[in-house]
């Protein structure tokens, strides 16, 4: 019987564990998802890209 408590204890314990890991992944899809959606309104300028696009006139 004890064994079979134990057992109880750490298969809550496991489904615990795997919500929280399911919640942090979500909430690491929604923050990536949120800066993608930040970036898509004007774009993201970095410096190489301004370097080939402007060029210094002779």
């Amino acid at each position: 019987m004890f064994e079979y408590e134990m057992q109880q204890l750490r298969q809550a314990e496991l489904v615990r564990e795997a919500a929280e890991q399911r919640r942090a992944a979500e909430a690491r899809k929604l923050r990536r998802q949120r800066r993608a959606a930040d970036q898509d309104t004007e774009g993201r300028v970095t410096h190489l890209q301004r370097k080939l696009r402007f060029v210094r006139a002779a």
